[in-house]
């Protein structure tokens, strides 16, 4: 049976807004490149960089629409799922994700992992929320993202196949805002003369 969560990120920044519209850069260990169908396909220990995010997998195949939107599948192997990075806007956080399979689509702002499927939230090296599933969609134009259970989501760590999430709360100084800044205490004067108390 598969079970779906929606999780709504208020909290988050939005994903680098820059991301978008930066170079994609590729390193592998050969590259098949067709013009009349603007498709490449890479392979072999694939490395994509495009502004903050990272990408990593056995195998890229991307294309490029007549608008520069790009569309990337990256897969891994059965030793080692592909691997997403991207930092998020404004904030030192960084959402991280894994899969047989991403797919990575610039126009919708979209990555969606199937198979052994991870998403992760960092608070600069401290890892805050993780979801596990068989396949996750997420979208940082909305800061949502689904996850789904199911068979191809059963390994070790999740022999039920069911959906898991770990998500921390929101630390207390964080909800409140930041704190007032300290009031000096009244600075008291000499009056330079003594004086007898009234009788």
């Amino acid at each position: 049976m598969l079970a779906v969560i929606g999780l709504m990120l208020p909290l988050l920044a939005q994903a680098e807004k820059a991301d978008k519209d930066k170079p994609m850069n590729v390193e592998a260990d050969a590259l098949r490149y067709e013009e009349t169908r603007q498709t490449s396909v890479f392979t072999g220990n694939v490395v994509i960089t495009k502004g903050t995010i990272l990408m990593r997998g056995a195998k890229l195949d991307v294309r490029q629409d007549p608008q520069g939107n790009q569309y990337g599948l990256l897969l891994g192997t059965p030793e080692k799922a592909g691997f997403f990075r991207q930092k998020r806007e404004g904030v030192d956080e960084w959402i991280e994700g894994e899969g047989d399979r991403i797919e990575y689509d610039s126009k919708a702002q979209t990555v969606l992992f199937t198979g052994r499927a991870v998403l992760r939230r960092y608070r600069g090296t401290l890892l805050n929320d993780q979801s596990v599933g068989s396949e996750i969609l997420y979208n940082s134009l909305t800061e949502v993202f689904t996850v789904k259970g199911g068979d191809t989501s059963k390994t070790a760590a999740n022999p039920t196949g069911r959906v898991r999430a770990m998500l921390t709360p929101i630390p207390e100084e964080e909800k409140n805002g930041p704190a007032a800044p300290a009031t000096d205490p009244a600075t008291l004067r000499p009056s330079g003369k003594i004086t007898e108390p009234k009788k």
